[in-house]
Formats: structure tokens, C-alpha cells, sequence
């Protein structure tokens, strides 16, 4: 191949690969940092819900390991990018805020993914908007207070921003933190560090606030959508256990494991994304 087909093959490579597209919105009387990653029309576009303190651009690997789906991500209001609310919040809320969102963008129907902390409030649109909300995919999360919870020491740790701030501290309590690939890849702690926003204390209390005394227990057996629930094996953060206690309230729910730690989404993005898309598909 010769230089100029080298270079035409690297364009037309750069011209198909998916483009995620972030700005600033107003939806309703709150700022969001609103991330859209481009898919094939004529199918609904997945709603995502982050975890705690965590900006949109650290579900980049996620979002690009999309083959077909439009997605959907904003940062929870005092995180990333999206300033601080007027007041504290709950799951209610933000569910609300991300069904004024899909409407901005004009999407009538959507598919719902929360991930960690941000399986609460998709939880909490499935049930709230059963008529916007197609199906539902739960990541390494639970059902909120009364989770079987991880270890006390792996909690305490989660209950501080510290680590978007002191990357030191991160290098150190990731593999404890998140398990899985992390033990393994020292590597991986400094690329997803090198993704992180710092988080503003505030916020970071905000998001803890909104959980406490929450949980979906009395009416997931309402939540009548389509449920694929994703749960690590070596998860420290939210065991697997939680997984086995959704899929058995949620009517029409499965499991999968994988085998991996709490941010699998993320380390294992090439093989999870595509199995998801198969769910949203309606195969299997």
C-alpha cells in the first residue's frame, strides 16, 4: 500500500469511527454536561446513569465499544462538568431530570443502564416512567439501603472524594477498591485516573445523601421491563449477592456474571458492550 492509500485508509477510519458529541444543556433550571455518542437511527437510544462522583468521560471506552446504539450520558449535578444543584436530591429526582432530558433531545422512548450508584436512579425511571422506559440494564449495583453490603474497611474508603483529587491515593486503594482486572493491571488505575474530573465535596455528599434510607426493595416487583443485571465476581464494592436479589424481585429480569471486578463495564467494554446491545436487541 502506498503512502497516499495509507493515508485515505487512516481518513476514512477517522470518518466512521463514532464521534461522542458533549455540551452544555439547561434542562429545566439545572446545567448539565451532556455526552451523546451517535448510533443507527430507528432504534431507542440508552439512557446511562453514572456511578458516584464519576464524569462522563470515564465511560468513553464503554460508550465507543457501542457498535450501534445512540447513548446518553449527562454528569450528576456537582459532578464533572455540571454545576452544583440548588439543593440536595433524591434518586426521584434525578430520574426526573434524565426524563426531561430525553425529551429535550426529543426521544419519546429510551433504554435505561445504571451503573454502581447510578443503578438507583434507573431503577427509579423504570418505575417512575414505565411508558418512557423500553428496557433496563443494572450494572454492579443494588437496590439501595438494604444491599448486602461489601467490606466495612472498602466502604469507609468510597465514603471520601479523595481519589479524584490525590492520584497517589488512587494508585494505592484502587485494586481494594475495585477488584478484578484492577489487581491484576497496575496500568489500568493510571489510565483511569488520567479520565477522572475532580469532584467537587459537596457534590460527592450530595450523591451519598440522595441513597441514604432509598431502596427499590418494596416495589421492584412493579418494575415490569425487560432486566438484564451485570454483576462482577470480584466485586469488594457491591457483592455479587445483590445481583441474585435483583434478578429474583424484578419479574422479568436475568443475571450474568462476569468475571471481573466493580468497574467491568470499563475494563472489559469490547465484550460487555456487545452483549448488552444483544439485550437491547430483544436477542436472547
Amino acid at each position: 500500500m502506498s503512502l497516499s492509500d495509507s493515508l485515505a485508509a487512516q481518513g476514512d477510519e477517522s470518518r466512521n469511527a463514532p464521534v461522542i458529541e458533549a455540551r452544555m444543556m439547561t434542562v429545566g433550571e439545572q446545567p448539565l454536561m451532556v455526552a451523546v455518542k451517535r448510533g443507527d437511527e430507528g432504534r431507542p437510544p440508552l439512557l446511562l446513569f453514572n456511578g458516584i462522583g464519576a464524569n462522563w468521560e470515564l465511560t468513553k471506552p464503554f460508550l465507543l465499544a457501542l457498535a450501534h446504539t445512540t447513548a446518553i450520558i449527562f454528569d450528576i449535578p456537582g459532578i464533572g462538568g455540571s454545576p452544583l444543584p440548588k439543593r440536595p436530591y433524591r434518586p426521584s429526582s434525578i430520574a426526573q431530570l434524565g426524563a426531561r432530558l430525553v425529551a429535550e433531545l426529543g426521544y419519546r422512548e429510551v433504554d435505561i443502564a445504571g451503573v454502581s450508584w447510578g443503578g438507583g436512579p434507573a431503577q427509579q425511571f423504570a418505575y417512575q416512567y414505565p411508558k418512557v422506559c423500553r428496557r433496563l440494564v443494572l450494572a454492579a449495583t443494588s437496590p439501595g439501603a438494604l444491599m448486602i453490603p461489601g467490606r466495612p474497611e472498602t466502604l469507609m474508603r468510597m465514603a471520601t472524594p479523595r481519589r479524584y483529587w490525590d492520584k497517589g491515593y488512587m494508585r494505592k486503594v484502587a485494586p481494594e477498591i475495585y477488584g478484578g482486572a484492577f489487581r491484576k493491571d497496575p496500568s489500568l488505575v493510571g489510565r483511569h485516573a488520567a479520565g477522572m474530573l475532580t469532584a467537587t465535596r459537596l457534590g460527592y455528599v450530595y450523591q451519598l445523601l440522595a441513597l441514604v434510607g432509598w431502596s427499590s426493595l418494596p416495589w421492584l416487583r412493579r418494575v415490569r421491563q425487560p432486566t438484564l443485571i451485570l454483576m462482577g465476581r470480584d466485586d469488594p464494592l457491591v457483592p455479587v449477592a445483590n445481583g441474585y436479589l435483583l434478578s429474583r424481585l424484578i419479574p422479568n429480569a436475568r443475571l450474568e456474571i462476569i468475571d471481573d471486578g466493580h468497574l467491568f463495564l470499563i475494563t472489559q467494554a469490547e465484550s460487555v458492550a456487545p452483549r448488552i446491545e444483544s439485550f437491547l436487541a430483544g436477542d436472547g
